[in-house]
């Protein structure tokens, strides 16, 4: 049996396709970028997505469930109990950022070591309990102080001597923005940027339709950070950047300056040549601690680690053995330097 075609059909097609075309028109036009800010693990954070509605209950929701987890300040948190040795069931977050921890402890040969605490609880903030330390403090907190020390058997946490502490702070700001990211690409969001205490993880592009832009500081001698220059800037789409040591803060040895890090195999101040390590890789965790370890490692020990681990990219402002503060980066790094038009708009 044939179609038979009325004005009357005519007029209903056209108005179902005009009602699927507005409807289409009407859903995309309600995305936005929204933005989330505020303070957790005593820093802050900002966060911007494209999106048809604000997504700030499940993000802090997230952000809660992994201070729960991995706060070693929080009583009751699962750190906290592993550190008191107190029975405690682990969830995935403690056993995905321990595990990678231990992963990138032995990658360094334990320049990165979340048993550290005690030697840099020891020096103070700022080394300014300097004073106090002494080689018999220090080397009585030796033989608690190591990776492999530690481990998870079983799902429960096993230590060789229970005065071994851990503390996840050089790399949980890394993991808790790969955290957020994926709340956010549960929802299928395509572009995001999650800035949690300075390191940062990016999908996607910002609201102008370009990758997302991060400024690298200009070495000065300025430590209040109160003059601060862009040396240059980096675009990036789909990877996630860390950054450790700060130039402005450091102290002076024989004429030389070195960043305030503590070399958790000696329990004293790493006498390396890096001052700041900027690290991008596919996921903030692994940026994270890497750029933490590099700061004990120096260039040299640096440069030979970051050259086996696939999709991983660096940039260092260190001291040479003169005096004079300069700058270094992998070899592929460029493909995330931002153009000459970028830097100009940014300064």
């Amino acid at each position: 049996m044939k179609s038979i075609v009325t004005p009357r059909n005519i007029f209903i097609l056209l108005f179902a396709l005009l009602t699927i075309s507005c409807n289409t028109e009407s859903k995309q036009s309600t995305f936005q970028y929204y933005q989330e800010s505020g303070e957790i693990f005593h820093t802050y954070f900002h966060i911007k997505y494209e999106y048809d509605r604000s997504l700030e209950k499940e993000i802090m929701e997230a952000l809660e469930q992994f201070d729960q987890s991995l706060n070693p300040y929080k009583e009751n948190s699962i750190i906290y109990k592993v550190n008191n040795n107190m029975s405690v069931a682990l969830d995935t977050l403690f056993t995905e950022v321990f595990e990678r921890s231990m992963e990138v402890s032995r990658k360094t040969d334990g320049k990165f070591d979340i048993t550290a605490s005690p030697f840099i609880n020891a020096w103070g903030f700022g080394f300014k309990d300097m004073e106090n330390v002494t080689k018999e403090k220090i080397d009585s907190m030796k033989s608690f102080v190591g990776y492999e020390m530690i481990r998870i058997e079983n799902g429960v946490v096993i230590k060789d001597d229970p005065r071994v502490q851990i503390n996840t702070s050089a790399i949980a700001k890394g993991y808790s923005c790969d955290v957020v990211a994926d709340v956010l690409q549960r929802h299928g969001i395509k572009n995001y940027m999650v800035e949690i205490g300075g390191e940062i993880t990016m999908r996607g592009k910002n609201e102008k339709g370009n990758c997302w832009r991060i400024g690298i500081d200009k070495p000065t001698d300025d430590s209040s950070a109160m003059q601060r220059e862009l040396q240059t800037i980096l675009s990036i789409c789909d990877k996630a950047v860390a950054t450790s040591g700060n130039y402005r803060n450091y102290y002076v040895k024989d004429g030389i300056k070195y960043a305030h890090t503590i070399d958790p195999q000696t329990g004293y101040p790493s006498e390396q040549d890096i001052l700041g390590a900027t690290v991008i890789a596919d996921d903030c965790m692994t940026a994270d601690a890497y750029a933490t370890a590099f700061m004990a490692m120096g260039v040299e020990k640096s440069i030979e680690v970051a050259k086996t681990i696939p999709g991983l990219h660096y940039y260092f402002i260190y001291v040479k053995p003169n005096g004079e503060v300069t700058n270094m980066f992998s070899e592929d790094f460029n493909q995330f330097l931002a153009n000459e038009k970028d830097l100009l708009e940014a300064s």
